[in-house]
């Protein structure tokens, strides 16, 4: 197996077809989106991630049913976010139903946090984004708390006080799901995440290489500085687009009419700027090799790779042949190129098992004797209990 994993994400974004005229009805996409998992997995990707948004046009607000589903139908896939609002998300909310798709899908999850694209979100949630920063840090805060610790008391600045409160499921084998941070250009995220010793994913998609290669850099130095590991051991992960034709001139010819239309791009720079510019990759399934291997010229060793392929109104059977593609002619080269020149000792992308061995070995399946909350054993911890019925 692969040290590093590859995969797909998806925002989920409605957006008309250039080429026919034709936007997809949100049945049409969602269950685009199911065949896509399911695809991902029989194709051997590491990874699917879906997006958490709240207004159009993007039609992806609840990522933990979706995970379910795809998790349910699939053998080995691995079931992420891109990403899940920490900022406008409960945490009582996030550590409960994160743990429980961890238990359905035995630890095939993991989640990245972020604050979002979208500025309206916040007020719709009752937040202010002038709080975006101290948000993420305090929920999170919050959020490894109510997974770490059994019985939390708690008081913060943007929600209600806990006492006594045991978020349930606990996290499955004592091992809470892997968290990413998500973040284009803020520091103090690439900070937040080092100080756990979370990974740190940068989408990689709008910025120049040098942007991504200032925010990994500083990442590792402060994961470095707070003892969870050397530099070049940090949990990196990358986001980044590709098209692929069996040659170039058709890849380029053929996605034009996405890219020149596409509200994600705004009207901006040429398809040819862009390329050159950011880690937009239109070509042959060569091209993106090679382009994909580049990446560590920058970033270093890193594990984990997603690709957004399923956005700008290309149609569903256009993002299959895309899954295909890559997963058939491109992913093989890229797991056997990186584990060639990867350095000693830096450590394999995270899963379930390896943080579970990384703890000391899973909990024991037992029922204990003792509630290791009340300190009673269930049959008489209550002597009234018997009289209600």
């Amino acid at each position: 197996m692969s040290s590093m994993q590859f995969g797909i994400f998806t925002i989920g974004d409605l957006t008309t077809d250039p080429k026919t005229g034709k936007t997809p009805t949100e049945y049409e996409r969602m269950k685009h989106i199911l065949k896509m998992g399911e695809l991902a997995d029989q194709l051997g990707f590491d990874v699917m991630a879906i997006g958490q948004h709240h207004n159009p046009p993007f039609m992806v607000s609840g990522t933990t049913e979706i995970m379910s589903y795809i998790g349910a139908r699939t053998k080995n896939l691995i079931l992420s976010t891109a990403t899940t609002l920490i900022t406008t998300t409960d945490p009582v909310r996030i550590a409960e139903t994160y743990a429980s798709v961890q238990h359905m899908l035995d630890g095939r999850v993991d989640l990245t946090m972020g604050r979002g694209n979208t500025g309206p979100v916040y007020p719709w949630f009752g937040k202010d984004i002038r709080d975006g920063i101290p948000l993420a840090l305090e929920n999170y805060a919050l959020l490894r708390k109510l997974w770490d610790e059994d019985v939390v008391n708690w008081q913060g600045n943007f929600r209600t006080p806990l006492q006594r409160f045991t978020s349930t499921p606990r996290p499955l084998d004592g091992v809470a799901p892997f968290v990413w941070h998500g973040s284009i250009r803020s520091p103090e995220i690439a900070e937040q995440a080092a100080y756990y010793g979370d990974g740190f994913f940068h989408n990689h998609i709008f910025w120049p290489k040098e942007h991504t290669q200032r925010m990994v850099d500083l990442y590792r130095r402060r994961y470095e500085h707070y003892g969870h590991g050397t530099y070049d051991q940090a949990i990196v992960g990358l986001g980044g687009q590709v098209f692929m034709r069996k040659n170039s001139q058709d890849a380029v010819r053929d996605f034009r009419p996405y890219f020149d239309h596409a509200p994600v791009y705004g009207g901006g720079p040429s398809l040819e700027d862009f390329m050159e510019f950011t880690p937009l990759t239109v070509g042959s399934p060569e091209q993106v090799i090679e382009r994909t291997l580049g990446f560590r010229d920058y970033v270093g060793d890193y594990h984990r790779q997603l690709f957004l392929i399923d956005h700008a109104g290309l149609p569903a059977h256009e993002v299959y042949n895309q899954m295909e593609i890559l997963g058939t002619e491109v992913l093989p080269v890229l797991r056997e190129e990186f584990d060639k020149v990867r350095k000693p000792g830096v450590p394999d992308a995270p899963t379930h098992a390896t943080l579970v061995a990384k703890a000391g070995g899973a909990v024991e399946k037992r029922t204990p004797a003792v509630d290791r909350w009340t300190g009673t054993r269930a049959e008489e911890g209550n002597s009234g209990a018997s009289e209600l019925y």
